[in-house]
């Protein structure tokens, strides 16, 4: 399935995300990277606070996973987006179609699903490109917190 039949079907309108296909799963991600930075919640608020510091799977140029097949085995913390996992979903940015979706909201404009190219994550200034940084054993990601990803 192409991404222009995808979009044309809009599919994500009318199947649940327990009923989409993995081909379908898969493409509701826009690839902007925000779920891949280190996080850090507020015992008191439960507010999260996003960090530059990027997951160290994360190729920084691509804002795509270096080993998705295996991130889960080599990235313990990294957690396996499903249904189940989205009733608990508010460390995910609120532009995550993933999040949005299970919350009953619509796509954001410029999702890739809607305009038909990745580059409208990049020109809408949501996507991780150049923004994010590598994780570093000497890097507080607290001296990094971020007010950028909603």
């Amino acid at each position: 399935m192409s991404n222009q039949h995808v979009t044309k079907d809009r599919f994500w309108e009318v199947e649940s995300l327990q009923s989409m296909t993995p081909e379908q799963w898969e493409s509701l991600c826009d690839g902007c990277a925000k779920c891949c930075l280190e996080k850090f919640e507020d015992e008191d608020s439960g507010e999260i606070h996003y960090s530059r510091i990027a997951c160290a799977l994360l190729d920084l140029e691509s804002c795509r996973c270096s080993d998705y097949t295996h991130r889960a085995e080599r990235m313990p913390d990294c957690v396996t987006l499903t249904p189940a996992v989205l009733e608990h979903s508010r460390w995910l940015p609120e532009t995550c179609a993933y999040r949005r979706l299970a919350e009953g909201r619509a796509l954001p404009v410029w999702h890739p699903l809607l305009t038909g190219t990745p580059q409208s994550v990049i020109d809408a200034g949501q996507s991780l490109s150049g923004r994010a940084l590598p994780p570093d054993p000497e890097t507080d990601p607290l001296m990094h917190l971020i007010d950028w990803v909603r």
